[in-house]
């Protein structure tokens, strides 16, 4: 398996030989805030698993930088370090939807400098087919973490970087990729020039990561390729992390342009295009 993955199995193995050397995040979460969340952490968790809230921990507060903005540097790190997070532990973080809120957190933990950091693949539900253990009610805090924020491998892009970008991979649904509904942002469409795999492509029909020949097939079809100059987007930064996290599977180095959609629809300067089929739209219509 992948090393930015890890099986239901093996976190199993994991926690039974060696739990002293395992963090376990729980960062259930909707986009909206329905489902997911403390509560469901409360009903049942990975026994020690420590719930992490995505909007707190995970995000600085909406605003000119988009809907889910990158946390401070230093509040992340003290978010971490509260969690149990350690630079010697691998840490595992996982959710109950399909890895795409796991992945932002894989992604920052990565970018912020942590070298051993897995999303739990297929999430809750791949632990609970499994037969995993399942604890219920408060996790006693943690012993503090000695987490600090430092340069990591992964990169980001900024909104003034974006048009430069080799390979733009919008992670959101077609029908929003193509501007045809948007119940979210207030301007519907995409960066033009973008190339859209939505995040459901990555997976197989268990919720799990497809294999990396697979992801690497998907990725080549739209220029997104070993070498090449890629960054992914989504509505707010979320969820691209997730096709990030795909394209490391398939030996694939991206980077993430965080504002995404929701920052880069704040400047009305910034041109929109709709339709399937960049290279034959026209002129942006940001009417309406």
């Amino acid at each position: 398996m992948p090393r930015s993955l890890v099986s239901a199995a093996d976190l199993r193995r994991l926690l039974d030989d060696d739990p002293q050397h395992v963090t376990v995040l729980d960062v259930r979460y909707r986009l909206g805030g329905s489902g997911g969340g403390l509560e469901e952490h409360a009903a049942g968790h990975v026994p020690g698993a420590v719930y992490v809230d995505l909007d707190d921990a995970l995000a600085d507060p909406p605003g000119e930088r988009g809907r889910h903005p990158l946390p401070d540097p230093a509040r992340f790190a003290v978010a971490m370090r509260a969690a149990g997070v350690s630079a010697s532990r691998t840490v595992v973080v996982y959710d109950d939807w399909a890895g795409r809120a796991a992945a932002r957190a894989w992604w920052l933990l990565r970018h912020h400098g942590h070298a051993d950091v897995r999303v739990l693949d297929g999430g809750w539900p791949a632990w609970r087919a499994a037969g995993g253990a399942v604890e219920t009610g408060a996790v006693a805090a943690p012993v503090p973490g000695d987490f600090e924020s430092q340069p990591g491998d992964l990169r980001m892009v900024t909104a003034a970087e974006v048009p430069g970008v080799g390979v733009l991979v919008d992670a959101r649904a077609p029908e929003r990729y193509r501007g045809e509904v948007e119940p979210i942002d207030p301007v519907a469409g995409h960066v033009p020039g973008a190339v859209n795999v939505p995040t459901d492509a990555n997976l197989d029909a268990d919720g799990r990561f497809r294999p990396a020949e697979e992801l690497r097939a998907l990725y080549a079809g739209v220029g997104a390729t070993a070498g090449a100059d890629v960054a992914a987007y989504c509505g707010s930064g979320v969820t691209a992390a997730h096709d990030v996290l795909a394209m490391e599977i398939a030996g694939v180095g991206a980077a993430l342009y965080a504002g995404s959609w929701s920052e880069w629809v704040a400047d009305p300067a910034r041109p929109v295009a709709r339709g399937p089929h960049p290279q034959e739209e026209g002129p942006a219509d940001r009417s309406g």
